[in-house]
């Protein structure tokens, strides 16, 4: 425990001081909140809808953080401290590899909480958002997310032979995920053609989720985004587990 703490805590003095994530996963998410919130206020999503755009947009707001964190940061520091022969020196100390798999983790669960706790604040504080749905539900449907994403993050890293694969790998999925899953360009105004190909992203099912359990939506609608995240996590894990390279 000792050594996870020590480890935990340069860990998160180096994230910081990378700045990276602080702005992709802290100042985005809010900046992406003020602009939907100054732009259509407390305009209803659609005609005759019981809420607003801000409150539909809310659940997919906070993917963001998630997103940055567990499918670009987590792949590139992984297969970064592989290249450095970093997970190799630590195979012959008394602490495990796998340690710096979980502070990292820990790291990017820390910095996607933290992103949620302001964008609610922002959106509550600033424009009169009001969450309608369970936070018991939303909260088990973000980690449910949170764990996919990242689970698709230590495959791509696990797996990569260096890190300019990984980067490549890791850019070729966050970036069309960020744009058209519906984090960034809602969904709901895309043409019917590209939402069917937004659908094919795990993230969107994942946003799918979060919007029914924010806006208090019928459970029984999100049956099939809860079945393909679950599976993706499932899979991804697997894999990196069972392939994982360590040098």
């Amino acid at each position: 425990m000792k050594a996870f703490r020590a480890l935990l805590n340069i860990e998160c003095k180096l994230s910081l001081r990378g700045m990276d994530m602080f702005i992709f996963a802290i100042c985005m998410p809010v900046v992406a909140v003020i602009i939907l919130g100054a732009v259509f206020g407390d305009k209803p999503a659609f005609e005759g809808a019981a809420y607003t755009f801000l409150e539909q947009s809310f659940g997919a707001v906070v993917t963001i953080a998630i997103c940055a964190g567990g499918v670009m940061g987590l792949p590139l520091v992984v297969s970064d401290y592989r290249g450095r022969s970093i997970l190799k020196r630590f195979k012959v100390t008394p602490t495990s590899p796998a340690l710096i798999l979980a502070v990292q983790v820990i790291i990017y669960a820390m910095y996607a909480m933290a992103s949620l706790i302001l964008v609610y604040l922002t959106a509550a504080l600033f424009f009169d958002y009001q969450f309608q749905g369970s936070w018991l539900l939303f909260v088990g449907a973000y980690l449910l997310v949170m764990l996919s994403m990242f689970s698709i993050g230590i495959l791509v890293g696990g797996l990569a032979p260096n890190m300019k694969t990984a980067s490549a790998l890791a850019s070729l999925l966050y970036f069309p995920m960020l744009i058209f899953s519906g984090a960034t360009l809602p969904y709901e105004v895309m043409p019917a053609a590209l939402q069917h190909v937004a659908d094919i992203m795990p993230l969107t099912q994942g946003i799918k989720m979060l919007k029914a359990t924010s806006l208090g939506l019928p459970m029984d609608s999100v049956i099939i985004p809860i079945v393909v995240m679950s599976t993706l996590t499932v899979i991804c894990l697997g894999v990196a587990l069972r392939f994982f390279k360590w040098e």
